[in-house]
């Protein structure tokens, strides 16, 4: 063993987490690896699979159960991690052994009752032993607070805070991940809801949740130690909520009617289910994805006094999702053999690394984040949906689109489409034909959106745009009978149209149905521009157009703008 290298012991290697953080960490070059579990056969596969991807990396098997840590101290080591679980129900002999043995520990529990015991518990022996024990360095707590670190920075009251997570459908399911959930579902929870406690059935209360970069999903009452941390921590005066779901309706509507049967107390528990609902999942797996998410909100008063609503999102492509709850504890485990974490205590892994160091490990994988901030009583449904990035729109944008007086757009459009049913459906719905034509648009303020009426030629197409109810990050445009729902992202220049679903009437349609909208607005040389394109697998495309537009402000009851 190189001088300087430190034994880091972690437990569980061969789960669904455990590989993920042994391929962050093996990547160290001043540590050696001890991979342990109760199947060595299982560590020797993770050990194949890091020496093929980090030839350099100093890796060690070691059989370890939890529940029977003895050999614990024979391995000498610096740091423990254990991401074995399940940490409901579990006590603290565990870190205890560990402190025992002279070692820091660090674990990625999400179970409350593990969590909320842990400082009590393992604190003195933490500071006897000269040794940092942290709990919690996963999605929940730690990835959740780090993001509201940064949400809320400055503000002098937080009113509001969700949660919400949301793994892909052909995500790796862990049994123990699986028993944990049925742990709590159906069962009494303890959440800070109407600025009170108050208890509420686990895995209640499913709504749609909008998932930034994923659409909406499922998502119902989850029990983590967030429903502690997060009221005391931020000193929340109203909600305090953490949710989760399962991306497929019949997978989370499924759980939420079965955990009925222990909100009327029928059974005492789900957990003998865990394996034929793992392999349930299993089977339906396929008509999912593998794109998983997390959504971070807050509601509160800035350092000003404003009101603020700001989000957090992180979307994660490609099967990479399993690598977020891994990530935390890197972080962590980074910062204790660079000395930056300070005096050793007993303490969840709260405020301990910010969320660069958070996401660090996750850089290389096909995930990404995104921040937004907004003030929910500016006037202007634009202005208001992107938040910090309208006051650096070029001024022509900002024009067009302030929404507190009517405008108009004139100049010329170019239109093109399919022929066949899309050319009968431009026809009816007043849109351009193909060619260059004459153009007018006017945007006239409603309560709450705006009425666009477009001209192209001898055609009139029109639709209402408004702030989509219960959703403060989106809005929708109604075509009768369509209601199309967007998302408005910064886009050089100026901003896009993302679109996040549609509906008939009140009846929500599939995405997989949808047509393809690509929607930008901008400005280029001083010229306010604009390019739609609507196209469908089935169809083709259906219309599309582009021009450039001079702008200016309605005078005062001009039927144009109404």
């Amino acid at each position: 063993m190189t001088a300087g290298s430190r034994r880091i012991v972690l437990v569980g290697a061969s789960g669904v987490f455990g590989r993920r953080l042994a391929a962050m960490i093996a990547r160290w070059p001043d540590i050696v690896l001890v991979l342990a579990a109760r199947d060595l056969s299982r560590l020797e596969a993770v050990a194949a699979d890091l020496a093929a991807t980090r030839p350099a990396a100093r890796i060690e098997l070691a059989r370890l159960d939890r529940l029977d840590p003895r050999g614990l101290p024979a391995l000498a080591p610096w740091a423990v991690i254990d991401a074995a679980g399940p940490f409901q129900g579990q006590d603290h002999a565990f870190p205890r052994a560990v402190l025992a043995a002279r070692a820091h520990y660090v674990d990625l529990a999400d179970a409350r009752d593990f969590v909320a015991g842990f400082p009590a518990a393992l604190d003195d022996a933490a500071r006897a032993a000269g040794r940092w024990a942290i709990t919690g360095a996963s999605s929940t707590p730690a990835l959740s607070h780090a993001a509201l670190d940064v949400l809320t920075a400055g503000w002098t009251r937080i009113d509001r805070v969700e949660a919400a997570i949301s793994p892909g459908a052909r995500a790796p399911r862990g049994l123990s991940v699986v028993r944990a959930i049925l742990a709590w579902a159906g069962a009494p929870v303890r959440v800070f809801a109407q600025g009170r406690w108050t208890t509420r059935p686990g895995w209640s209360g499913p709504r749609r949740t909008a998932f930034p970069g994923l659409g909406r999903r499922w998502s119902s009452l989850a029990e983590t130690p967030d429903l502690d941390l997060l009221p005391s921590r931020f000193h929340v005066r109203r909600d305090a909520v953490f949710r989760a779901g399962l991306e497929l309706p019949v997978l989370h509507l499924g759980l939420w009617a079965l955990s009925g049967l222990r909100r009327m107390r029928l059974v005492s528990t789900l957990e003998p289910l865990a394996v034929l609902l793992s392999g349930a999942a299993g089977l339906v797996a396929p008509l999912g994805s593998d794109r998983g998410g997390m959504v971070v909100e807050a509601e509160g008063l800035d350092a000003d006094g404003v009101h603020r609503l700001a989000r957090w999102g992180l979307w994660a492509e490609a099967g990479a999702g399993p690598h977020t709850p891994a990530a935390p504890a890197a972080a962590v485990l980074r910062a204790l053999l660079d000395g930056r974490l300070g005096q050793p205590r007993a303490a969840p892994c709260v405020g301990l690394v910010d969320l660069d160091a958070v996401l660090r490990p996750l850089r290389d994988l096909p995930i990404r984040t995104g921040l937004e901030r907004q003030r929910p009583d500016a006037p202007g449904l634009f202005p208001r949906l992107l938040g910090e990035a309208w006051p650096v729109l070029p001024e022509g944008v900002r024009h067009a689109h302030a929404g507190v007086a009517p405008v108009t757009l004139t100049g010329q459009a170019r239109g093109r489409g399919a022929p066949g049913l899309p050319a009968l459906v431009r026809r009816l719905q007043g849109m351009p034909p193909a060619g260059l034509h004459a153009t007018r648009v006017t945007i006239a303020p409603t309560d709450g959106g705006e009425r666009w009426t477009r001209r192209f030629g001898d055609r009139t197409f029109g639709s209402v745009i408004r702030p989509t109810r219960g959703d403060p990050w989106t809005f929708e445009e109604t075509v009768a009978p369509l209601t199309f729902r967007f998302t408005a992202a910064p886009y050089p220049g100026g901003f896009s149209w993302i679109f996040d679903g549609w509906r008939a009437g009140p009846l929500p349609l599939p995405r997989a149905w949808a047509p393809r909208v690509r929607a930008r607005t901008f400005a280029r040389d001083g010229v306010y521009r604009f390019r739609v394109l609507v196209a469908h697998p089935w169809l083709g495309v259906i219309f599309g157009y582009a021009g450039r537009l001079d702008a200016r402000l309605s005078p005062p009851g001009d039927a144009r703008a109404s």
